[in-house]
Order: C-alpha cells, then structure tokens, then sequence
C-alpha cells in the first residue's frame, strides 16, 4: 500500500473547485461525452470539498489504478451489499457503527461513482474477515476510551465496598469514665421507639400491650440519657456484622425471655423477608432460636429461671408450687452455653415466691431425690452464683466468648412507694417516676443484687459485664404488661382486665418498651469493643 499522502486538491482555491465542477456541468449539457479523466478530476474535487477529513482515511481505493470505463454498477451494488452486511452486523453485536454513505450518479454513458462506506469499529473487528471499502483510525481511541470507563467503575466499587467495610467495623465510642447506668428518663417522639409493635412480627401475645387493648402509647417514648455521656443509638446493621457467624444467647427467666423478644425485633427490621426464621422449643424444648440467614447469625433464649437445676426447668410446665433448685447442679443446662459468643445470664424473679429456698438433697432430680431443706434466700442464691461462676471460669474461653450478667428488673406492686395512695400495683401508670423526695422502695430485694455485686469479681480468667439496670427500671411503673397481656397461655377477657389487682401482671413488660434500653446497654458494651483482627480480616475479605 503506498503511504498517505495529502491531497493537494485539500487547500485549493475555492475558484479552481468551482471551475472544475462547472467545466463538468457543460460538457454535459452541450451532449458531448465526458471523457474518463473528466468524470474522475470532478468527482474527486467534489469529494475533496465535502469530505476533506474522510478522504484522508481512505486506504482501499487507489484512485491512481481506475482503469480506462466507467466502474460496473453491478460490481458496485455488490459492493454496497457487503458494507451494509457487515454494519448490520456489527449493529447486532452492539458496537457503535457510524454509517456515511455517498452515492454520486453520473448521468452520462449510465457511469456510477463509487460508494464511500466508513465504519467505526474496534480493532478486533478490523482484523475479521469483513468485506466493507474503508476502516475509520480512531477505533482504537474508542478502545481506550472504554477500558478507562471499565477500569474508573472498577475503582469506584472498590472504593464503595472499602467504605461499606469501613463503616461496618466502626468501633462505637463509649468513654470509659462515663457510667451508663446513672441518668434519667427523657421523653422523646422523634427518637423513641426504635421500632414499632406492628412491624415486629415475632413478639408474643404477652407483650404486644397496644395490640391487646392499651390505649396510651407513652410508655414507647421514653430514652434513657446518662448523666456525663450519651448512650449510643441502637445499629442493627453494625450489630449483626458483630454477630456474623456467632451466636447471642440470653440464659435465664421469663424476664430474658422478655429482653431476648426485645432484641430480635431490634435486629430483624434490616433483615430482607424471608432471610430471617425464628424455631421455638430446640435443644429439648428449652431453646428459642432467631436465625439471620444472610449472616449466618443467631439471637437465642434458653430457658433456665434459676441457671442451675430445678423442678421448674420444663419451659411449658413450670408453674409448680413448691419450686425447689439444685445448687450445684449446673451441667445439664450448661453443656448448651458452650462455645456462645455472648451470652447474657439473669436470674432473679423467680427467687421471690418465698422468703426460703427450698433447696434438693440429692444430686439431682433424674436420680429421684425429693427431699430437700429450706435455705434463707440471699445465702441460696450466692451459692447458687458461685456454682454458676465457677462453671463459667473453667469453661469459658475469654478471647472467644463475652459474658454478662444482668440486674435485677423490678416488680411494681406497692403503689404507695411513688405516692399514689388507693392505687392498685401498677394499674393505670402512664408516667414514670419523676420527681421524688425519698428513697425509692418498690419491693426489689438489694440483697440479691449485692450478692451479685460480690461474686462476680471472683471471676479469675473470665470478666464478666454486670448490665446495672435495677435502680433505673424501678423508675418504669408505667411500662409493664398490667391487664394488657396473657394468663395462662390466654388473652385476658374484658372482666378479667377489670380486676386488676388479680390479673394486672407488673412484672413483664411491654414491647416496644424499656428492655430496648436494657439492649442499648448490650449493644454499647459490644460494638464499642475492639475488633478482633482475624475477624477484622474476615469481614473485609466479605465486603470484597
């Protein structure tokens, strides 16, 4: 192929253009023939004029090697065929096809002009056997162009998924001088609840106190603010990325239970429907299982109302009359705690029945024994921890598993201690306890709570978080079930919630209510520990 070179008709005058298609044009009408030369300097003048730029990346057609007639028109439209095919086929394969077309008509001796045919493509296209006039050079440009575009997405989703990684393992800040626990109730509508009864579709009947006929909401719109600090805002997302591949278990009463509600409703709302499935009654009947799908992640409640063995451990019959425990018997629960990564123990209401604990000879249930001998309270449930402690130091692994322990919730069945002289327990509450003279006494017995106070720090490899939620949660008279809830596995009728001082139950409580603050203070312990780096890794290596 010979080189390119610039045509000298690109700069001629526009006079020299002008004469050479005129000269054309008169030989026509006066009827002579045109000769082959004169056809051919007019077309390319004309050419010239019109497409200045295209004529420079014409390649196949040699004009110096025209022979002496006039093109065949028949050779032509196959020409012309050939192009057309191939743009339409490269239309089809989605390339960007830009189609100039030219046909000039001479009217003498039936002469066609050629075609110019230019097609925009990429290289790959080039080397194909396509049978088309000419080629455009800047497919290459287009290539690139491309490939930049390719590569500038490329970075911009790593960038996106470096910051979804980032964000997801933000260490929340708690300081470390602020005590959560010390504050006070603020009524808040816009904060407060974080999520609503109706969109909850896993809380029981026992809890969904607006949907059993409570008429007041006010109790949803109260959020703890302490003292010296804030306490952070509940994350659902960041919480369950702590909980990918782990479990949380809470291990105790019907009041974990209640706190256990509590938190899988927190967590559910971000979860797709369908990615998310709850299982009652697993591990012989004592366990409730939350699964997130997506994270491989479980929220558990294993049922336990005094962690060590009892007459009362069947979580579907267990209002017995005489509650009698085994204070050293642990194993037979425990063997389900292990290898949790949070678990969350409680114990407390049900030591209240009576002033004595009735406590087993033998030991254990299974083997028959009944006998047992009544043990002041406090003296049996410090036993009973140091059993649950002792267990939990030789089989807890501290750098897998965090531990916690949770105070004492309160009942509300002395009106008279917040001043409401003629009133029935906690009937008809819509406020909490604000402004007090006195000291507060509704009933809880602070023994049980020091005796927590002293065993836990016997702890030697094994810390264990005491959720120090007793003195605030005596405050919350208006947030418990009352006559809003169940007895018996029943909805309690119209007469039953007329009676309140014998079915008003101000011991549960409501949902949404105060346990969501109870896992705030979970939520703030856990998500303001540092990540560990193997996990760090893992969850960037997922966002990935």
């Amino acid at each position: 192929m010979q080189q390119r070179r610039k045509s000298v008709f690109a700069s001629a005058p526009f006079a020299m253009k002008q004469a050479a298609l005129g000269a054309g044009v008169a030989a026509r009408r006066n009827g002579a023939p045109l000769s082959l030369a004169a056809v051919v300097f007019a077309l390319f003048v004309f050419a010239t004029f019109l497409y200045n730029e295209d004529i420079k990346s014409i390649t196949d057609f040699q004009f110096a090697a025209v022979r002496a007639k006039a093109p065949d028109l028949h050779l032509l439209q196959e020409a012309q065929a050939a192009a057309h095919a191939a743009v339409d086929t490269l239309a089809r394969r989605g390339e960007e096809v830009i189609v100039r077309v030219m046909d000039a008509a001479a009217a003498a001796n039936n002469t066609t002009t050629t075609a110019n045919v230019i097609v925009d493509m990429g290289q790959e296209e080039k080397d194909r056997d396509v049978t088309m006039p000419t080629v455009s050079a800047g497919a290459g440009a287009d290539e690139a162009r491309r490939r930049e575009d390719e590569e500038a997405a490329e970075k911009a989703a790593s960038a996106r998924a470096a910051a979804a990684t980032a964000a997801l393992r933000t260490v929340v800040s708690v300081p470390e001088t602020c005590d959560l626990y010390r504050g006070g109730w603020v009524y808040d509508e816009v904060n407060a609840p974080v999520y609503k009864e109706a969109e909850c579709e896993f809380l029981t009947e026992q809890v969904t106190c607006m949907r059993n006929g409570r008429r007041d909401d006010s109790y949803q719109k109260w959020r703890w603010q302490p003292k010296d600090c804030d306490l952070p805002s509940f994350d659902a997302r960041l919480l369950l990325e702590r909980l990918r591949n782990k479990r949380l278990m809470f291990v105790g009463d019907s009041l974990n239970r209640n706190q256990w509600e509590s938190m899988v409703c927190l967590v559910q709302s971000v979860i797709p429907k369908g990615e998310k499935t709850l299982t009652k009654f697993v591990n012989g009947g004592n366990s409730n299982v939350f699964y997130a799908h997506g994270y491989n992640a479980t929220v558990e409640f294993y049922w336990a109302p005094f962690l060590v063995e009892s007459n009362s451990d069947n979580p579907k019959v267990h209002s017995v009359p005489d509650r009698i425990i085994q204070w050293h018997s642990i194993a037979k629960h425990a063997k389900n705690w292990v290898g949790v990564d949070y678990l969350v123990f409680n114990t407390y209401i049900w030591w209240l029945n009576t002033l004595d604990m009735k406590v087993l000879k033998g030991s254990s249930f299974d083997e028959g024994s009944t006998e047992y001998v009544e043990v002041d309270r406090p003296v049996a449930y410090k036993e009973v921890l140091k059993t649950w402690a002792k267990w939990v130091d030789r089989n807890i692994d501290p750098n897998r598993t965090a531990v916690f322990f949770m105070g004492m919730s309160p009942n509300h069945i002395t009106p008279e201690a917040w001043g409401n002289q003629g009133g029935i327990k906690c009937a008809m509450e819509t406020l909490p306890i604000t402004n007090r003279s006195a000291s507060l006494d509704v009933g809880t017995d602070w023994r049980l709570y020091a005796g927590a106070q002293e065993v836990l720090p016997t702890l030697r490899r094994v810390p264990v978080h005491f959720v120090d939620i007793t003195a605030l949660s005596e405050l919350r008279k208006d947030a418990h079930t009352s006559v809003h809830t169940l007895r018996q596995g029943k909805l309690l009728t119209p007469e039953q919630q007329a009676d309140p001082k014998t079915y008003a139950d101000c011991i549960h409580w409501c949902l949404p209510g105060l346990p969501d603050t109870w896992n705030q203070f979970l939520y703030a312990r856990i998500a303001s520990s540092p990540w560990p780096a193997d996990a760090t890794d893992q969850t960037a290596s997922k966002q990935q």
